[in-house]
């Protein structure tokens, strides 16, 4: 992964970002000619230091006639549990709450229906966001297992969308549905969907749509470092801007895995709260029979998702369908913080092993495996692709 030692962008960077939008005119002149601004930022399940450039943004809004009482921010949190006060203080920054109204979006209810995608799928949009006429949001360009990366238009869908907008473009579109009466027998994954495909991906199309359904004016896309830092700003049309994030992301992202390794070491520190995200990849790179320690030290534990988790020991989400788990010898998941179960699946919890202690993982691994066994680490496992998947 080259993201490793990229530098962070300093003040210089992210201002010339900002004065040169890709495909849209800057926010500044954007500005001049509206009257309410809302700002959508990514939430807790995304690594986006949102409060390193917000400062440059509400510059250019206050400098061209928005003043701050004419400026909101939503966390975009999709089909994710609500933030609240600190998540708000982490993403954003202590003095953009204390100055701004900061809201959670709801996908359950206060929707504006914008009109329906070329594939079906009913866009209702945040009606907040809908009731401002200068749109922006701020997100990061990561590798994503339906659309291929994320970033670009997921805030808006299934960022600020509703309940079954984000279901009929998770479902619908990535997997073709063998039904038999009333009973889906078999979900057969959609060629165009995966990590780092973007050519043709029916989902990510859609998600495009549906941005520009919505109005969106203005798109921030991050692209990260191995510390999760800024190394990247790309600032424009939602399209357009993140086109250009792609070609440095798949560069940044891209990884060489090795096959057939005894032990994978899996650390996630980018999305710790999504670390099943993580087996993707470490399932590719272990042999059969081996071992993965996945490092999820966090301390929200996995997040909650009212699509893919799990509410009791049988049931789940909308799309929870019994979890297929990774095929793999061992798994150890390194965690000061562990949990009976998941409420978003890692793996089959019987077969989980929890430890908190780094000299207990060695000694369990001692246990497994004689001789020189072979290992491989990866830094940010769940924002890692392979370099053989990407398809733009």
């Amino acid at each position: 992964m080259d993201g490793d030692s990229l530098p962070p962008l300093d003040d210089k960077g992210i201002k010339t970002a900002f004065s040169n939008p890709i495909g849209s005119k800057t926010i500044g002149e954007l500005a001049k000619t509206r009257k309410e601004a809302v700002i959508v930022v990514d939430d807790m399940t995304r690594p986006t230091r949102a409060y390193r450039f917000i400062p440059f943004l509400l510059k250019e809004l206050n400098d061209n006639g928005i003043s701050d009482d004419h400026i909101r921010f939503i966390v975009a949190l999709g089909m994710h549990s609500a933030a609240d006060r600190v998540d708000f203080v982490k993403k954003l920054g202590k003095e953009v709450v204390e100055q701004f109204p900061v809201y959670n979006h709801n996908p359950f209810g206060y929707l504006t229906h914008v009109g329906d995608t070329s594939r079906g799928t009913p866009v209702h949009i945040n009606s907040e966001f809908m009731a401002c006429d200068l749109r922006i949001a701020i997100g990061c360009i990561v590798p994503h297992p339906i659309t291929g990366f994320g970033g670009g238009p997921k805030i808006i869908l299934p960022g600020i969308a509703g309940f079954d907008s984000i279901r009929y473009n998770h479902s619908i579109h990535p997997r073709f549905l063998l039904e038999q009466g009333q009973t889906v027998v078999e979900a057969m994954p959609n060629s165009s969907a995966g990590w780092g495909k973007l050519a043709g991906n029916i989902p990510q199309l859609d998600a495009e749509e549906a941005a520009k359904l919505s109005g969106l004016n203005v798109k921030i896309d991050a692209i990260l470092n191995g510390r999760c830092q800024t190394s990247g700003l790309f600032v424009g049309d939602v399209s357009k801007a993140f086109s250009a994030g792609v070609k440095m992301a798949t560069k940044v992202y891209a990884t060489h895995p090795p096959s057939d390794v005894d032990i994978v070491v899996a650390n996630t520190f980018a999305k710790s709260n999504e670390a099943g995200l993580a087996m993707w990849l470490a399932e590719r790179t272990v042999r059969e029979g081996g071992t993965v320690v996945l490092i999820a030290n966090a301390p929200d534990g996995q997040c909650t998702h009212y699509l893919y988790g799990k509410f009791g020991k049988n049931i789940g989400g909308r799309l929870f369908s019994g979890k297929r788990y990774p095929k793999i010898g061992k798994v150890i998941v390194f965690s000061q913080y562990p949990v009976k179960e998941p409420l978003l699946a890692i793996g089959a919890p019987n077969e989980m092993i929890w430890l908190k202690e780094w000299n207990d993982v060695l000694e369990e691994l001692q246990k497994t495996h004689s001789g020189t066994p072979t290992v491989a680490i990866y830094p940010t496992t769940e924002i890692q692709v392979s370099s053989e998947e990407i398809r733009l």
